[in-house]
């Protein structure tokens, strides 16, 4: 016999698919949802159908955007001579939050990862050659996380771009190693962006 009605079941089943959320939490926010007022329950549901339909990546950098290009390619203040690359659009904010950066973003979509069977073929790194054409960029910031992967990455990215010759820095420790950018507060991201150096 079942635990729970099928509908319950299937809820709590779909919610432990989200990041960081177990078998206990996916039951409490099922349980929250179903105690939920109907139509604060349906404000959800249709928050992530909208964002689903109408967010997509930025032909340009690869951000999320809800308008192509998106709004960092689009800025009128943004500095076109310089080039931040990260592994993931969330990876922008604890740039921007430092206010200390204006050029633009490059999102390649993940990091190297052989074990994982990421090659830079599945990275968006074509595009990245792509912007550089035009010579407008002067400097290739490389911000990937300071993990094995991103470190392997940013190492790939280097040996790739300086015989374009663009400069190509990378983001300087304060950063702790094995953490993600995404959950960097401003003064230690601020630190980072400040101390980059020449790969």
């Amino acid at each position: 016999m079942p635990d729970f009605a099928a509908p319950v079941s299937r809820l709590i089943d779909e919610l432990k698919r989200l990041p960081g959320i177990g078998q206990k939490t996916a039951q409490r926010l099922a349980f929250f949802l179903l105690r939920a007022d109907r139509d604060q329950a349906l404000a959800l549901a249709d928050a992530i159908r909208a964002a689903k339909e109408s967010v997509r990546q930025c032909s340009v950098c690869g951000n999320l955007t809800d308008v192509d290009p998106c709004q960092f390619c689009t800025g009128a203040g943004r500095s076109r001579r310089t080039i931040c690359v990260i592994e993931e659009a969330t990876n922008i904010l604890p740039i921007e939050r430092t206010r200390q950066y204006n050029g633009l973003y490059h999102v390649l979509g993940g990091a190297l990862s052989p074990l994982q069977g990421i090659g830079p073929e599945k990275l968006n790194i074509k595009n990245l050659l792509e912007r550089l054409k035009d010579g407008a960029a002067e400097e290739i910031i490389i911000a990937t996380n300071p993990t094995a992967e991103g470190e392997a990455t940013a190492m790939y990215l280097s040996k790739l771009l300086k015989p374009l010759g663009v400069r190509v820095t990378r983001i300087a420790t304060g950063i702790p190693v094995g953490a993600e950018l995404e959950y960097a507060d401003e003064v230690t991201m601020l630190k980072a962006m400040e101390g980059r150096r020449e790969l």
